[in-house]
């Protein structure tokens, strides 16, 4: 199986720059998007083969979460049974009948770290959200989750400590959502990777540099590794400030 994850920072922009092309090369079983910021009456596009699920924000042009599916899932649910930010269009989950997938747009803790004590609730809540999920069958989680784990995993650890989405307390979270029973996918396979990232920022140049953050991951239940095969970053793919990542599986 092959399953893809892009925050494509605005689907209508994305399209023209080379979204459909990309999907129609790559032809990714699940594509999960983040960010799309539209609604699904302003799409006027479809893809051979795909349905489209959709989980738009109440506000126009924010934040919404989106997955193309060659597979019929069994039922969606939309959200997390968090009010405030399901609002948000932050989570898709889809049952399939071996395999949960579940998509998120993890809120940013924004600049100074002024929504820092929402996005603490948002991640205890998450955390809970997929350790229910996860005693029925396996569950693969994918998205941008706004933070960067490691230092290895941004290019400038030292200059961002405390900034956001490399704050201590942000860290200290994804630590726990491994703690209770889930891998990092890419840093499971490629612990030692350096320079491995999935976002630039417009400004400076960065991503001509390559100083980037790796934010966006698979997350696989650690009892279910076997069905790992490889996660695969596309660092040359453009069309957002984020590229597409990739997981390979096989047996789901």
């Amino acid at each position: 199986m092959k399953w893809m994850s892009w925050n494509v920072n605005g689907l209508r922009a994305c399209l023209n720059k080379g979204f459909l092309e990309f999907v129609r090369d790559e032809q990714p079983d699940v594509l999960a998007l983040q960010e799309i910021k539209m609604q699904p009456n302003q799409a006027d596009f479809s893809i051979d083969g795909y349905q489209i699920y959709w989980n738009s924000a109440e506000k126009n042009g924010y934040s919404g979460t989106a997955v193309l599916t060659k597979r019929t899932p069994e039922r969606v649910r939309t959200g997390i049974g968090f009010p405030e930010l399901d609002a948000e269009g932050r989570c898709i989950t889809l049952f399939f009948p071996n395999v949960t997938f579940v998509t998120v747009y993890t809120p940013n803790a924004q600049d100074g770290l002024k929504r820092l004590q929402t996005r603490m609730q948002w991640d205890d809540a998450f955390r809970a959200y997929l350790t229910e999920l996860a005693k029925d069958k396996p569950v693969i989680v994918c998205g941008d989750l706004n933070v960067a784990h490691q230092e290895i995993d941004l290019k400038n650890p030292s200059t961002n400590h405390l900034n956001a989405g490399f704050s201590d307390e942000e860290r200290g979270k994804f630590t726990e959502l491994l703690n209770a029973g889930f891998i990092d996918t890419f840093r499971y396979l490629y612990p030692d990777r350096k320079d491995a990232y999935s976002w630039w920022s417009y400004r400076f140049r960065s991503r001509e540099r390559n100083a980037g953050w790796r934010i966006d991951y698979f997350l696989m239940r650690s009892c279910d590794i076997g069905y790992l095969k490889d996660h695969i970053l596309y660092s040359n793919v453009y069309g957002s400030d984020h590229c597409p990542i990739c997981l390979l599986t096989e047996g789901l």
